[in-house]
Formats: structure tokens, sequence, C-alpha cells
């Protein structure tokens, strides 16, 4: 409930128009949550944060994604997003909700609305090492595009042929913020880092052989990087990279 609703519910109150019973249920369904059994959908999260609670898939059943996502939908006019979620999630969800398209290289169901204003000035440049970490590169990319802002892609660009960086020089410095996601040694954020004079967010992926230990080894390197301004992600969390680099985009 917004401040015109409440306000409209507190007037007809007042006016005897609704009785004490019909007024206090109402207050009572203004908890700011949906409690479903198996979840309490946060509905105010777009109001305190700006964008709607975001489903993480894993863990889930088909039935309880489906479920949350339709709540979600019917309750927001704002996008909708479920990270982490396969093609059968998205089957589930889409029996439920006819707008929900999928995004298989992000793992992502989503509704967009495109109701959401897009600073063009601004843009969020979203790089990879290499061609297999295009995954949660991906995810970041369209979190971000779903929370409003524009967003580029260089794939590609690992350390190993550094000519293949420098040659996006003028993309780098036209970025407003830098998501970097690379695994093996992960030094690609170190060195976006050097180069950039704005925020970097690096994104440690699980990709290389078996001394990469899944993507620690490459989260030591980043949060080791000797280049100012670079921030680190969890392994593999491009979510939570696209829903940072969104917040400073958006700040002004």
């Amino acid at each position: 409930m917004d401040t015109t609703q409440l306000l409209d519910l507190l007037h007809d109150y007042k006016q005897g128009n609704i009785s004490d019973e019909t007024m206090l249920q109402s207050l009572q369904d203004n908890q700011g949550f949906e409690d479903i059994g198996f979840a309490k959908i946060d509905h105010d999260r777009a109001k305190r944060q700006g964008f709607p609670e975001v489903i993480y898939c894993a863990g889930k059943t088909n039935e309880q994604i489906a479920d949350i996502f339709a709540h979600l939908y019917q309750k927001s006019e704002q996008n909708i997003i479920a990270s982490r979620a396969t093609l059968e999630n998205y089957q589930a969800v889409l029996a439920k909700v006819k707008d929900a398209k999928y995004d298989e290289f992000a793992r992502i169901i989503y509704v967009n609305r495109d109701n959401m204003p897009i600073d063009d000035k601004r843009f969020i440049l979203v790089m990879t090492a290499g061609t297999s970490d295009i995954p949660v590169a991906k995810e970041a990319g369209l979190t971000a595009q779903l929370m409003g802002n524009k967003v580029q892609y260089c794939f590609d660009v690992g350390v190993a042929g550094i000519h293949r960086l420098l040659s996006k020089k003028d993309l780098i410095d036209k970025a407003n913020v830098i998501i970097v996601a690379a695994g093996m040694e992960g030094a690609l954020a170190s060195v976006v880092g050097g180069l950039a004079n704005k925020p970097v967010i690096a994104v440690p992926t699980s990709v290389g052989y078996g001394a990469s230990f899944h993507g620690l080894t490459a989260l030591l390197s980043m949060l080791n990087s000797c280049a100012a301004g670079v921030a680190v992600m969890n392994i593999d969390n491009g979510f939570g990279a696209g829903r940072l680099a969104s917040m400073i985009n958006h700040m002004r």
C-alpha cells in the first residue's frame, strides 16, 4: 500500500465509509510481505530498494518458483527476475505467466515491461576474459538491463592476448561502470582496473583446470588486486554484479 492508498483508506474510515473490522484487516494485510506458506514474498522491496524481490531458483521446486513468480507479477508493475533458472523452471512459470521469457545463457526467467527510463548516456560495460565466462557475464548484463540500464558487452579479451583488450580502450573509457568476469587466474580484473577511471566490479568464475579450485584462485587473485577501485563479488555471482553496477549507474 503506497501513501496515496493509505490516505484514501484513512479518509474513508474517518468519513465512516468503512467499518472498524475492515480498517483493521486492511492494516493487517499491509505487512509489506505476503505469506504463501513456503515463502514470504517481500512486496515492499521495490519501495525500499528500487527493484522488486528477485527469485533465486536453485533449490526450489518448479511449483514454488512458478507460484512466487506469479505473485510478484500480480503485485508489481516493474520487471520481474528469477535467477539461476532451468528450462524446466521456465516451462512451469510460463504456464502461469504468459509474458515470461527465458534467457538460456543468463539462466534468467524474466518479464520485461519496458516501462523503466534508461539513460543512454551512461552505460555498463560487461567484459569477459574468455568465451567460457559468458554465462556469468550474461547473468550480470541482463540483470542490469532489466533494472533499467544500458548495457554493452565485450567478450574474450583476456590477458593471454592483451592486444585484444587494448583494442577496446575507447569502450572502457566511455563506460560508467565496468563488470569483469574471469576464471583461471582472474588477472583481467586487475588489468582493466589499471586502465579505467571508473568502478570495476570483478566476478571470479569457476572456469579453469584443477588448481583454479572452482573459482577460488580467481577470487583470491581479484581480492589481492593492486589496482585501485576494484570491488569483488562471490564466485559466479553475475546477478550480484549486475545489481551493484545498476545501483552505481543510477546514482547522481
